[in-house]
């Protein structure tokens, strides 16, 4: 053999010999990482304390190694290695709002544009939202006291405030960081009494304050042990003070409220810059260049966010057989009855997702109205409903049945309790105990004077409840009880329910795995303008059972309490419970890493290869 031989064949045994002791050494750090693992796992004291590395970051698609998910910021296994950048996502709300103002309007749209701006400390795993273990986003690191009362905050260095020229001043802002105060500068904001934000000062009730004890330190401490206070605390975000406190002197809680030309407009530090609102139209958001995320492998790969305001869903459906819309929801008849065509066969443009929600819709009674503080009238209208036949031809099945304050799918939800049974004799047996007759032979039963009537006001562009509503006003009927309709827009909607101008209501509510009741059924709230308790429900049993929820962190007596208090609530019937209805999803095939978690589909995950990517109109 020639030298160059001999040399090979020994730098091919050195190369052998090198891989192998590579493996070895893997294995072990392998071994030593699992073993230091169990150890925390089995590792108690009287502290919770979370800890994250920054990442390294790398180009997508090139050799990325993905590091021990304990050092991962929160969801970043889920985005694609592979994406490319560019390209939009278009979907549909189906009204405008009256402002983008997120404290002051409890506006389910709003809340929808405010989550691509703005970032919270942490973030539970998309695949185990609702009890999974929370990681890092804005913070670095928490840690609590043994009762849960105080939790230290470490904030991230290098989060950056969107830039913006503000419309009064006009003063250009950019690149400001992002620091302890603007925390607590939204604690403060939301728990100042002269400001609009009823429904979040509800949960932030038993929350003392901030603490600040640097730019990047802080401490959150409540009055008193609350078993929310973990996800409170670590969903709580930040307000910029330099676009709401932009003026000399104390902050003024009216100010905010009435400043109308800020309030057109929206600042955050999320992936995602408020670009446009073209009332009426369609709200414009634009991928964040500085968000702190591209450096964490969190930067989503959509270069624009667009949601077309459509009021009528056969319009949204035909802008999604268009490509006008690249995602919507149908309504249960669109979902049988509309689909069966090219563009959702196998090989089609669009895809359809089907998921559970954590929601209901209900029609509720507003007890400040005589006709409903008995609560034997509003069980007897309870069985004025046929559920069965909503269910079948409204619903197509595509729903559940709800017999309470929380969703079906939750452990919080009394499975025992079956949902008021049609009965329209019953209805009538009961309407007359209570001395409601018709006298007059008009059809409609009278009391004292008084006639058994009241009007349901609605979302006027809400598809199903145009459908559903008329069944129930007929069966109605067949007990004497008139039910007028009253389907109104959004915003005017809004202001009845906030001064709780109405007789009766349909709606809806989301809800979460854990919920707490305080914000919906607390006593407290019932005469306070614009909170949740638009139905001004009072019971001091519930009250009770509320607040030992709030204190409750063993998960199977909490249980118990949850289902206890729910058993009041169908008792009591405030509310016309009916259904949770299913996710029915549509989104254009050309979107890869389309990712279906437990009620959402992650849309920062999305992204589309580059041939395929559209321009915004």
């Amino acid at each position: 053999m020639g030298k160059n031989t001999y040399l090979n064949i020994i730098v091919t045994i050195l190369g052998i010999l090198f891989i192998a002791v590579a493996v070895l050494l893997i294995q072990a750090l392998d071994h030593l990482r699992f073993a230091v693992e169990e150890l925390q796992k089995n590792h108690t004291s009287g502290t919770k304390t979370v800890f994250i590395h920054k990442n390294i970051p790398e180009e997508a698609g090139r050799n990325r190694i993905s590091p021990p998910e304990e050092t991962m910021v929160a969801n970043q296994k889920y985005f694609d290695p592979a994406a490319v950048s560019g390209g939009r996502l278009i979907s549909a709300f189906g009204a405008d709002t009256g402002n983008m103002n997120m404290l002051i309007n409890n506006d389910a749209y709003v809340s929808q544009v405010w989550s691509y701006l703005t970032d919270t400390l942490a973030q539970r795993d998309f695949q185990d939202a609702g009890n999974g273990k929370y990681r890092p986003k804005m913070a670095i690191s928490w840690k609590a006291d043994k009762e849960n009362k105080r939790w230290r905050i470490k904030l991230r260095k290098g989060i950056l405030w969107h830039d913006f020229t503000d419309p009064v001043t006009g003063k250009k802002w950019e690149k400001v960081p992002v620091t302890a105060h603007d925390f607590k500068f939204y604690v403060d904001v939301v728990k100042n009494k002269e400001v609009d934000a009823v429904p979040l000062r509800s949960y932030l009730a038993d929350l003392a304050g901030i603490e600040v004890f640097d730019d990047y330190e802080f401490d959150v401490i409540w009055n008193k042990p609350y078993f929310l206070s973990e996800d409170i605390t670590l969903s709580l975000s930040p307000l910029p003070r330099h676009l709401y406190h932009a003026y000399s002197g104390p902050f003024s809680g009216k100010r905010f409220n009435d400043d109308h030309i800020r309030n057109r407009m929206a600042i955050g530090c999320g992936a995602y810059t408020f670009h446009k609102w073209e009332k009426g139209r369609r709200i414009v958001l634009k991928r964040f260049e500085n968000y702190y995320g591209k450096d964490l492998g969190i930067m989503p790969s959509l270069q624009w966010i667009a949601f077309d305001i459509i009021q009528h869903p056969n319009t949204r459906l035909q802008a999604l057989l268009s490509g006008d819309l690249d995602m919507d929801q149908l309504t249960p008849d669109q979902w049988i009855n509309r689909t069966n065509t090219k563009e959702f066969s196998e090989k089609g443009s669009l895809k359809k997702m089907q998921a559970s929600a954590f929601a209901y819709n209900y029609i509720g009674f507003n007890q400040k109205n005589p006709l409903f503080r008995d609560k034997k009238i509003r069980q007897a209208l309870s069985h004025l409903v046929n559920r069965k036949k909503l269910l079948e031809d409204i619903y197509y099945s595509l729903a559940d049945h709800v017999t309470g304050p929380f969703a079906p799918q939750s452990s919080a939800c009394d499975p025992a309790l079956a949902p008021y049974a049609f009965d329209i004799p019953k209805a009538i047996k009961m309407l007359e105990e209570q001395g409601w007759k018709d006298s007059d032979g008009d059809g409609i039963r009278e009391k004292d004077g008084k006639k058994l009537s009241f009007t349901v006001i609605f979302p006027g562009s809400a598809t199903l409840y145009r459908k559903m509503l008329p069944v129930i006003k007929e069966d109605m009927a067949k007990a004497g009880v008139k039910m007028d309709l009253l389907g109104i827009e959004w915003s005017v909607l809004v202001k009845r329910l906030e001064n709780k101008e109405f007789d009766a209501c349909a709606l809806g509510w989301s809800g979460t795995l854990k919920p707490d009741p305080f914000q919906l059924w607390h006593s407290s709230l019932a005469s306070i303008p614009a909170s949740s308790n638009h139905c001004t429900y009072v019971n001091k049993e519930a009250d009770l059972l509320i607040e030992k929820i709030r204190l409750c962190f063993d998960n199977e007596e909490r249980t118990r309490l949850y289902r206890e208090f729910h058993r009041i609530i169908y008792d009591d019937a405030p509310y016309i419970f009916l259904f949770a209805p299913r996710k029915l999803m549509v989104i254009h095939n050309r979107y890869k890493n389309v990712r279906l978690f437990r009620d959402f589909l992650a849309t920062e995950l999305l992204w589309v290869p580059s041939p395929m990517q559209k321009l915004l109109p």
